[in-house]
C-alpha cells in the first residue's frame, strides 16, 4: 500500500508550486538581499513580495511581518522580546496546553524570576475566557494563548480573550502555527499585538515562519548583528525558503473553502469510519469548535506507541503526543490538564489531514485500523508495554 501521511500537524508535504517557485533562488538568484547591486536588489524583492503576500493572506501592513526560522523563533522573539520592552512588570499568562516553544520559554522565564500563570481547560480542551481575565493583574507583561492546540484541534475564543487583555492593558501574543492556513486569519479584526505562524503547516518549506507585530507594540530583539527584518531578527534572510512561504500561504488562503469542506469531511469519514468499527475508540476535545484537519482518538487500554507502530508497518503515519520519561510512557500534557483518564489518554493517537488527503487513504486507514487494534486488544498486557524509546510529538 503507498504511504498514507495523516501527521499533517506534525509538518506538511511542500506544494509542488512552491517548489517551483524556490529553485530560482537556490540555484541563480543566489544574492544576497542585502547587497546594493542589482543582482541582490532582486532578491530584496522576492523577500518583500513575500512579505506583501504574507501580509495579505492574514490582513495585515508588509511592515507588520518579520520573517524568522520558524515558529518557535517566532514565539520566543514574541515573548522574550515584549517582556525585555517591559522590564517594570514580571508576570506571564499562559495555559497549560500550549507548545513546547511557548511552556519552555515560560518554565525558563520562571527561573529568572518571573511569576507565571498556566490557564488549565475544560475535558474537553476548552480555555474559561472568565478564568483568563481573572488572572490578569496589574504586574502582567504578556498573555500567550495559542489559537488552536496542536494535539486535539481545539479553537481558543481568540478575539474574546484580546478584548479582555486590551481591557487590562496587556498585550496578547497568539501562537496561530495550526491556524494560519486553514482557518480565516485576519490581525486586522482581531485584537491581538502578536501572532506567530510556520510555513511548513501549511504545505510551504521547512526553516521559516514569522512574526507579526502589531504597529505601537514594543518588541526588543534577542538577537544582534545585521539590521535585517528592522532589527528585530539580525542575519541573511532565507531568501528561497521566504519566497516558498509566501507563495505557500497565498494558495493556502485559496484553498481555505477546500480545508473547510473537503477536508473536513474526509476527518468526519474517517470518525464514523473508526467509531463504527472499534467499540473501544473514545475521541478527546471539543467536536465543534476544532480545527477542520485533527481528530484525536483513544484506544482504551492500549499503548500510542504500539498502535503507532503498527501503522507504520502498513504504511500509515499519525502521531501521539505521549512523550517518553526515564523509560516510562506518560500521557502528553495537553490530556492530562484535560483531565483525561490515563487509561484511555495512553492509547491516544492524532490523525491530521490535508488538501492533498484523499478519499481512498482514508477509506485505506479504515480498512486496516479495527484489525490492528483487534490485534492488540488480543495480546497480554505485557506484550504491548512500550519501549524506553518513545518520542515527543513537537508539532
Amino acid at each position: 500500500m503507498p504511504l498514507i501521511y495523516l501527521d499533517n500537524n506534525a509538518t506538511t508535504m511542500v506544494d509542488p508550486r512552491v517548489v517551483d517557485a524556490m529553485l530560482p533562488w537556490l540555484r541563480e538568484q543566489y544574492a544576497n538581499p542585502s547587497s546594493v547591486h542589482l543582482f541582490g536588489q532582486q532578491a530584496r524583492h522576492a523577500v518583500e513580495t513575500a512579505r506583501e503576500q504574507v501580509a495579505a493572506a492574514i490582513g495585515a501592513r508588509p511592515r507588520q511581518i518579520v520573517f524568522t526560522s520558524g515558529g518557535t523563533e517566532a514565539n520566543n522573539l514574541a515573548i522574550r522580546g515584549t517582556l525585555a520592552a517591559r522590564p517594570d512588570k514580571h508576570h506571564v499568562v499562559t495555559t497549560a496546553v500550549e507548545h513546547d516553544s511557548v511552556l519552555r520559554p515560560a518554565r525558563q522565564l520562571e527561573r529568572e524570576g518571573y511569576r507565571v500563570t498556566y490557564l488549565g481547560v475544560d475535558p474537553l480542551g476548552r480555555l474559561d475566557p472568565a478564568e483568563f481575565e481573572a488572572a490578569l493583574t496589574d504586574d502582567t507583561a504578556l498573555a500567550s494563548v495559542m489559537h488552536a492546540n496542536n494535539e486535539t484541534g481545539v479553537i481558543f475564543p481568540i478575539e474574546q480573550l484580546g478584548e479582555i487583555a486590551a481591557s487590562h492593558g496587556v498585550p496578547l501574543h497568539v501562537d496561530a502555527t495550526q491556524t494560519v492556513g486553514k482557518l480565516p486569519v485576519d490581525v486586522s479584526r482581531l485584537p491581538v499585538q502578536l501572532l506567530s505562524m510556520a510555513a511548513h503547516k501549511f504545505h510551504g518549506p521547512k526553516g521559516v515562519g514569522a512574526l507579526c507585530v502589531r504597529r505601537g507594540t514594543r518588541v526588543e530583539p534577542q538577537l544582534f548583528g545585521g539590521h535585517q527584518e528592522r532589527d528585530l531578527r539580525p542575519g541573511t534572510e532565507n531568501v528561497p525558503a521566504i519566497v516558498g512561504m509566501g507563495i505557500a500561504l497565498h494558495l493556502a488562503v485559496e484553498h481555505l473553502e477546500e480545508e473547510n469542506t473537503r477536508v473536513r469531511d474526509l476527518r468526519d469519514r474517517l470518525e464514523r469510519g473508526i467509531v463504527d468499527s472499534i467499540a473501544i475508540a473514545h475521541f478527546i476535545g471539543d467536536r465543534r469548535a476544532r480545527l477542520p484537519n485533527t481528530a484525536n482518538v483513544a484506544f482504551a487500554g492500549l499503548q500510542a506507541e504500539a498502535i503507532l507502530m503498527l501503522l507504520s508497518n502498513e504504511g500509515i503515519c499519525a502521531s501521539s503526543g505521549s512523550a517518553c520519561s526515564s523509560g516510562s510512557l506518560e500521557p502528553s500534557h495537553v490530556l492530562a490538564a484535560m483531565g483525561i483518564d490515563p487509561h484511555v489518554a495512553h492509547g491516544a493517537i492524532r490523525l491530521s489531514l490535508s488538501r492533498f488527503t484523499t478519499e481512498q487513504e482514508i477509506d485505506d486507514t479504515l480498512g486496516v485500523l479495527p484489525g490492528l487494534i483487534g490485534r492488540l486488544q488480543a495480546l497480554e498486557p505485557h506484550e504491548i508495554r512500550p519501549s524506553s524509546r518513545v518520542s515527543a510529538v513537537k508539532g
